[in-house]
């Protein structure tokens, strides 16, 4: 893999001199190093031919921590009326042209997608990629309630996009229950990791919420703390005046490298 940083912002003041840190991987072998490190797929330029990733504080579950908690029991009874199912294929089986497919995707991106639309080029762009490996299928006899386009490996799979049905995003909690069930099923793959995504800002902490065995990446390493997780995600939207590292948390990231001093 080969790792890029890209110059941003910069504050002399508290000589901090900010930059964008991407990887671009090189062989398949790669990804679960890609993941543990802290990285996600970057999509949002179609032109590029290289499989792009972006450094963010991502969140992963830990499955050999993971169990099914009363919510995720609460969410499938709520499900249950709805006789849902999930088919779980490889890509090369399934038909990525079906219109109706598609339609499905950019009308829920369309609605929901808080940073953009999934407009055709770009589903497109995604499908097209060799990262996705299968896509799950959610439905009932009588209609699709959701899809989850997923990279799975030997050992991890990423929870990447998701579009579902919003007519039952709040009556049936269906958003919800479709990533519970996608790790659950991991966890009887005997999978290690199972990655969903970034968590910024509150409303990203139903994640942690949901799943036991969640873990953050602090910038140094996979953090437990989950105080700190939702003070950072708090103060997401507030004007930063120094970063983490130089802050009074410092001793809560990088624990393998930043320690108090013991008393002598």
């Amino acid at each position: 893999m080969k790792i890029l940083f890209s110059e941003y912002q910069s504050d002399y003041s508290s000589y901090t001199f900010s930059y964008a840190v991407y990887c671009v991987k090189e062989t398949e072998k790669e990804l679960p190093e890609i993941y543990d490190k802290g990285f996600l797929p970057y999509t949002g330029d179609v032109e590029w031919n290289e499989d792009v990733f972006y450094l963010a504080r991502s969140l992963r579950v830990d499955l050999s921590e993971f169990k099914t908690l009363s919510e995720n029991r609460r969410v499938d009874r709520k499900m249950e009326p709805l006789e849902a199912g999930m088919l779980v294929q490889p890509k090369s089986e399934f038909d990525i042209t079906d219109p109706e497919f598609l339609a499905f995707c950019t009308d829920y991106a369309e609605e929901r997608f808080s940073s953009g639309s999934m407009e055709a080029d770009r589903l497109q762009y995604v499908l097209s990629r060799g990262l996705i490996s299968h896509i799950f299928t959610f439905r009932n006899t009588e209609q699709v309630l959701g899809y989850v386009f997923a990279v799975i490996t030997d050992s991890t799979l990423h929870y990447w996009y998701s579009f579902y049905d919003t007519e039952y995003m709040r009556s049936h909690s269906l958003g919800k229950w479709m990533m519970w069930k996608v790790i659950d099923w991991a966890q009887t793959q005997a999978l290690d990791y199972v990655y969903i995504g970034t968590c910024y800002r509150e409303k990203s902490l139903y994640k942690v919420r949901d799943h036991k065995g969640t873990e953050f990446f602090d910038g140094a390493d996979w953090n437990t703390n989950r105080d700190l997780l939702k003070e950072l995600c708090r103060t997401d939207e507030q004007p930063k005046t120094e970063d983490l590292l130089k802050s009074e948390h410092k001793y809560q990231i990088g624990r393998n490298y930043f320690k108090p001093n013991e008393a002598k």
